[in-house]
């Protein structure tokens, strides 16, 4: 397997391994684990973009989530991110698919809503505008070893809330369903992950923060942008032009991304898994005191 850098001190293509390799082979398996453990982001070309090697590949890093309520694959492991309906249209740009595409191009961390956060997403390319559509990603971990040491030690003992509702009413009041309102309740997550492999920690945030625990909203609100604004700084990002073939791994603990726009009449069709976290992961170190002496 060879591993060629990509972004600004994070990110990278694996060659010679492909997603069946990784679900067939405990071999490729810790190789493949290894580098997701250092670079965050794994970008692999020219894939089986299908639904059974991408769900088996999935498996191979944990327990893939079930898709929740509201979403497009409901019930199922795969998350279908699209522009078009079921007559094959691209739809206008007030159709509730593409005001969910807009809130997937605020910066986010996947599933930090969740009782149980994301360990790993994988996405897969299956059809592809000719322009736009790339997604940008941020090493959450880069971020926060650039702080200062007074506010690395801060936040390691803060913790912020975070909320499905809050970020998609960024885009639109109503985006967020009732039923999705009652099934992701807003959540406390320290705001700072540390990966049990490596020991380094990454500042842990998303569009979906809401609040800072002990802090009025507002300011909590204003530091979540503030950090929000340093972890994404012009230079220390990576952007990934898609092809079709194309499947990216990142790690949810140490990453944030975002979806850039592409032109409205393009069509554009992504299917998603993802990987939960677990307490090998050092999600238990996550939860607020009181929740882990609870449970």
């Amino acid at each position: 397997m060879q591993i060629t850098p990509l972004g600004p001190g994070f990110g990278a293509e694996l060659r010679g391994v492909t997603l069946a390799d990784v679900a067939a082979s405990d071999d490729a398996y810790r190789e493949v684990r290894a580098a997701f453990e250092q670079h965050s982001v794994l970008v692999f070309r020219d894939q089986d973009t299908g639904n059974d090697a991408q769900l088996a590949f999935t498996r191979r890093f944990g327990e893939p989530e079930v898709v929740p309520v509201g979403t497009s694959g409901m019930g199922g492991h795969f998350i279908t991110l699209s522009n078009f309906g079921k007559d094959g249209k691209v739809v206008p740009p007030d159709h509730r698919y593409a005001l969910r595409n807009k809130a997937n191009q605020l910066w986010h961390t996947d599933s930090s809503f969740k009782t149980v956060p994301a360990l790993a997403s994988i996405l897969s390319a299956r059809i592809v505008p000719a322009h736009g559509g790339e997604t940008e990603f941020a090493s959450m971990r880069l971020a926060f070893e650039r702080f200062e040491p007074a506010l690395q030690r801060r936040l390691e003992q803060s913790f912020a809330w975070h909320h499905y509702a809050h970020s998609k009413s960024k885009i639109a009041k109503d985006l967020a369903s009732q039923a999705e309102r009652d099934a992701f309740p807003p959540v406390c997550w320290r705001m700072v992950w540390r990966n049990p492999a490596n020991q380094r920690g990454a500042l842990y945030l998303a569009s979906h923060a809401c609040g800072v625990e002990g802090m009025d909203q507002a300011a909590g609100l204003a530091l979540i942008d503030e950090l929000t604004e340093r972890a994404t700084t012009p230079g220390t990002t990576y952007q990934h032009g898609w092809k079709n073939g194309d499947v990216v791994m990142w790690d949810n603990r140490a990453t944030m991304h975002r979806g850039r726009p592409w032109p409205a009449e393009e069509p554009r069709l992504m299917v998603r898994t993802t990987v939960s976290a677990s307490a090998a992961d050092g999600l238990e170190s996550m939860r607020p005191p009181k929740q882990q002496a609870a449970e």
